[in-house]
């Protein structure tokens, strides 16, 4: 409740029936409140002060100088005293908002930072949501409007909630006119990646992060910190010929080495096998959605490496057995499935979707790769493969000589006579 000096104050001014001096009360008394009181009593007082300059009796031409001097005190106020007075105006003003649409956004605003501050990033997302931004009464450029989405779309990712901010961020994609700000673009950016990552579009996650890192005009450390969360992205995708692309464009990049993540980049764009040790290491610089558990009991990091891995040994075998490989993707048997029929579901689904190239002989158990892997960031002939064409290579080299030698004894069999006796 306001001190009975405030309140013996307002009931004076409200009886004063000469509006010009009445203003001026109103100032006079919002100026003492300001010096004489704090804390808890002042942001009583403020509520009582608003309900009477909110008041029927006083006309909305009057409440608007009124409304600019409370807003001037409002901004120098604690954080606190900011929520508690501000949400008290904003509610006052739902009857009247038509009339002050630009003290009423000032207000939101202010009560978005406040909240900000205390991070309750929900609350300042729904203070600016608020603002009227197509009313005949106030114009508000695309830019405005951009900006103020963009800031809300933030708001909301700090919470991590993806579906309201990608609600206000198809709002900006959907205006009339394209961002110009270097600033917005890069938020938009950057709140778009952050959205893609959130909903596990791993790929496109990893490409917008990438735009961010190449952007003029952004830090250096917010340069790197983009990288790094593009090469985690492309890290998770599935593995198969668009992944490769990614990952090939990441490592290309002369900034990756200086990233943590550089070494599980460098083995999986060389088709390496990734061991438990690595694995473990790199899902500590994670967030925690990208940890979460699918429907099938396992990590989207686990189903990652566990395609990569199987890419990496379509590399090094030319065919295996389904409980080999399982052994080597350090898969687990369960009630259900042994490791190795695990490893034949990946493989199997793989195939199919035109992310591994060969076939499984379900009889015997082997699984049998073709010489061209399309999952690989190199996609070429097989290790074993490159093998038997050495193996050639050298036999018909050696066939060659053998042919010379014997066209030589023909010719000049004196001289190849001689050279064997030697």
């Amino acid at each position: 409740m306001a001190s009975q000096e405030i309140t013996n104050a307002l009931a004076g001014i409200e009886a004063n029936t000469h509006q010009p001096t009445k203003l001026q009360q109103y100032n006079e008394l919002l100026n003492n409140m300001v010096t004489s009181t704090s804390g808890r009593e002042l942001a009583q007082d403020l509520v009582y002060y608003l309900d009477s300059i909110l008041n029927e009796d006083v006309s909305i031409v009057a409440a608007r100088p009124l409304l600019d001097s409370f807003i001037t005190v409002l901004q120098s106020l604690e954080p606190e005293t900011k929520i508690k007075v501000g949400q008290h105006a904003v509610t006052l003003l739902q009857s009247r908002s038509a009339s002050v649409e630009e003290q009423d956004s000032q207000i939101r605003e202010i009560l978005a930072d406040a909240y900000e501050s205390q991070e309750e990033y929900t609350a300042a997302a729904r203070a600016l949501q608020g603002i009227h931004i197509d009313s005949s009464q106030r114009l508000v450029s695309d830019a405005a409007k951009a900006r103020l989405w963009i800031r809300i779309v933030r708001y909301y990712l700090e919470d991590d909630d993806t579906t309201s901010a990608e609600a206000f961020l198809n709002r900006i994609k959907n205006l009339p006119s394209k961002i110009e700000d270097h600033d917005a673009k890069l938020y938009f950016q950057l709140s778009q990646a952050r959205i893609l990552d959130a909903r596990r579009r791993f790929l496109d996650a990893a490409q917008e992060y990438f735009n961010v890192s190449l952007a003029p005009g952004v830090d250096e450390g917010d340069r790197l910190t983009a990288l790094s969360a593009a090469i985690r992205c492309a890290v998770l995708a599935p593995a198969g010929p668009q992944r490769s692309r990614s990952l090939a464009r990441l490592y290309k990049d002369e900034r990756t080495p200086s990233v943590d993540e550089f070494a599980i980049l460098e083995k999986m764009f060389l088709d390496r096998l990734l061991t438990a040790e690595e694995v473990a290491a790199f899902a500590k610089r994670l967030a925690p959605h990208q940890l979460a558990v699918t429907a099938d009991g396992t990590t989207v990091l686990d189903k990652a490496v566990i395609e990569h891995n199987l890419v990496a040994a379509s590399k090094l075998y030319e065919n295996i057995h389904i409980d080999s490989l399982g052994s080597i993707l350090g898969l687990q048997s369960s009630d259900d499935l042994s490791a190795g029929e695990k490893a034949e579901a990946y493989a199997a689904r793989m195939v199919e979707q035109g992310r591994l190239r060969g076939h499984i002989d379900q009889i015997d158990g082997i699984i049998s790769f073709d010489a061209e892997s399309a999952g690989g960031a190199s996609a070429g002939a097989s290790n074993g493969t490159k093998l038997r064409q050495w193996d050639l290579g050298v036999q018909e080299v050696a066939q060659d000589v053998e042919r010379v030698a014997a066209s030589i004894s023909d010719q000049f069999p004196e001289f190849a006579t001689s050279q064997m006796v030697h």
